[in-house]
């Protein structure tokens, strides 16, 4: 396991299970480390879009959704909100823990 696993399984655990896709997506919540590692608190739902998207072209898929987040209605900008949520957590816990 990773630096990188070990923080997104941090992320991961700060999802509410409703949010949650319905497969392991662990290459989607490395993409959300990285985000953490790179912008911390300041993370926005575009930042977790534009991994959201990368994860779905890695894996050869298309959804209606794979626009730019500007494009997309405030409905579904909002589906990304759990995430940030999530990762903003996560990255208030390791601040924490690094205070200590």
């Amino acid at each position: 396991m990773t630096y990188l696993d070990v923080v997104a399984t941090a992320i991961k655990k700060c999802t509410p299970d409703d949010a949650l896709p319905e497969d392991n997506a662990i290459d989607l919540f490395r993409s959300y480390a990285v985000l953490l590692l790179a912008k911390g608190e300041a993370v926005t739902g575009e930042d977790v879009h534009n991994a959201w998207v990368a994860w779905m072209a890695s894996r050869g898929l298309v959804h209606d959704s794979m626009v730019p987040f500007k494009d997309l209605p405030p409905a579904t900008q909002a589906e990304d909100s759990p995430f940030v949520l999530a990762i903003r957590a996560a990255a208030r816990y390791r601040e924490g823990i690094r205070n200590e």
